[in-house]
């Protein structure tokens, strides 16, 4: 292989696999089994959320924020939640460019369900978050460059024929490889993907999107909960170092177990989350029901953790009230600190304070209630 020069076209990129001792140490194949125990936990943890609505509509926006800001597109969880599947319409650029990554995430999980991975599935994605008809490119004019400094640090391959023989080989690894270890086969998957770097733009997105695609296909997830752009933006210079020390020294190891630590320790971060999440409806469950009795229902509290930022209209579609009673319901959550009301333009919103700060703080912690008794003090009561 020539020896690589950064300002000319990659077009001597390897096809998969790469070769079996670069991504098979005993050090990634143990790194495999614990990222793997912390996926099983993940599932566990999600499985013991009553409507996994609550969680489905959460944390993929965690990652749509999240995976977007790696890209300099940069929005805030609470537009995210006050904008999502109803006034989209008026949000900024940056935070609809966000919602549509969501959007995609959701669109691909239905079509993994239906069928395998493949390139027209990344067409449909990317064409998806970017908001217009996209195809592989066809052009000799894209570089990767140092923001900083605009030092030419890669130089995808170029001809649309040579790409769409590349990404074929990429789809065809994810699917018939099954004598290597799905993570590995993901992390591999992923250098992959961003270095053929098939569209004019939105491939990092649409590359770790398929991240989460590639682990619900082959059943490690359920569904698409894993907020793995979290490890990316936190270590954005070693995920950029890493790929391109791929395609400088075939430098497959450390790529392959940064990628491995990045699910590993998600999944735990995530699994605590749930479990936060979980304790503080049933605490938010316990205080409602003490606090209104007359107007507590499991549903209703239940409402406040599908959607943090609620409007009448949601409560009137989980048939809880009708649109009169939805709306005094509402302000009698606000009247004892539940909920926030939030003006946004026209709209009045509901907004859950407490859920919405364990959702976006980095601890997964959160201030329980005036009045009502903690499990710890049930327990000491009980015993």
């Amino acid at each position: 292989m020539p020896e690589f020069d950064a300002n000319q076209p990659h077009n001597e990129l390897p096809l998969l696999p790469p070769p079996l001792d670069l991504i098979e140490s005993n050090q990634i194949l143990k790194k495999c089994i614990n990222a793997r125990v912390a996926l099983a936990e993940l599932k566990q943890a999600a499985e013991l959320i009553p409507n996994a609505a609550v969680l489905v509509n959460a944390l993929p926006l965690l990652e749509a924020r999240a995976s977007s800001e790696i890209e300099n597109i940069v929005t805030t969880t609470d537009k995210l939640f006050e904008f999502v599947d109803i006034a989209e319409d008026r949000a900024d650029a940056a935070t609809k460019e966000a919602l549509r990554y969501r959007t995609a995430l959701f669109e691909g999980t239905k079509m993994v369900r239906r069928g395998m991975l493949s390139t027209d599935m990344a067409i449909q994605i990317c064409s998806t978050i970017k908001d217009i008809e996209l195809d592989i490119r066809d052009d000799s004019g894209t570089r990767l460059t140092n923001r900083r400094t605009g030092e030419v640090i890669y130089t995808p391959p170029v001809g649309q024929k040579l790409l769409q023989e590349k990404l074929q080989n990429w789809a065809d690894f994810m699917r018939r490889q099954e004598d290597i270890d799905p993570l590995v086969r993901m992390a591999v998957q992923h250098y992959q993907f961003e270095a053929i770097h098939p569209f004019t733009d939105g491939n990092g997105r649409t590359g770790r999107i398929f991240n989460i695609l590639f682990l619900v296909e082959q059943g490690l997830l359920d569904t698409p909960i894993l907020y793995l752009s979290r490890h990316i933006i936190q270590n954005k210079g070693d995920y950029y170092r890493l790929l391109s020390a791929v395609t400088r020294e075939q430098a497959w190891s450390e790529w392959i177990m940064f990628m491995l630590t990045g699910v590993e320790e998600t999944c735990t971060w995530t699994t605590d989350k749930i479990k936060a999440i979980r304790e503080l409806m049933q605490h938010t469950s316990q205080y409602v029901q003490k606090m209104l009795p007359k107007i507590y229902s499991w549903e209703l509290v239940e409402a406040l953790f599908k959607q943090p930022y609620c409007r009448i209209a949601n409560l009137v579609d989980a048939e809880i009230a009708k649109r009169q009673t939805a709306s005094v319901y509402l302000k009698q959550l606000c009247e004892i600190g539940v909920l926030k009301e939030y003006r946004s333009g026209r709209e009045t919103l509901f907004v859950h304070p407490k859920y919405i700060e364990l959702l976006t703080g980095e601890e997964n912690v959160w201030v329980y209630y005036a009045g009502v008794q903690t499990e710890q003090e049930q327990a000491a009561a009980a015993s």
